[in-house]
């Protein structure tokens, strides 16, 4: 598993540090590699900041990496942050949609698109949808 963590200066003025941290995964997210993606990201929740998690070198998550992403939209909400998932492998979007997960994700197809989203200011969008392209 590679955990690669990255800031991207944002276009926003008025909501969090003005930054976007992204955060690309590659490899599986299984019980053994899950714990050091929760050490790894939970720590970059901030309150109003913005993440995308780049999930599009992820070809398998366990119900573990599923926990994990859960934890971060619990911490997310608590600390008024936007967070975003791209590249997420139709065969994850199926486990998460079947769990009842998918509707907690605002997700994107590309990293552009998940950036794109992160800079919106409309406060009208609902906190807990799915969002495609």
């Amino acid at each position: 598993m590679n955990i690669i963590v990255k800031t991207i200066p944002s276009n926003a003025t008025s909501v969090g540090n003005g930054e976007v941290t992204l955060v690309e995964l590659e490899g599986e997210v299984d019980g053994k590699t899950a714990p050091e993606v929760q050490k790894q990201v939970l720590p970059l929740v901030q309150p109003n900041s913005k993440l995308l998690v780049d999930l599009t070198k992820v070809p398998y998550m366990s119900s573990a990496g599923l926990r994990i992403l859960l934890s971060l939209h619990r911490t997310f909400s608590d600390q008024k942050g936007k967070f975003v998932l791209v590249g997420v492998a139709p065969e994850i979007q199926d486990t998460m949609e079947i769990t009842g997960f998918l509707n907690f994700f605002n997700l994107r197809d590309t990293v552009e698109s998940g950036l794109n989203f992160l800079q919106v200011e409309d406060d009208s969008l609902p906190a807990e949808s799915t969002l495609k392209d």
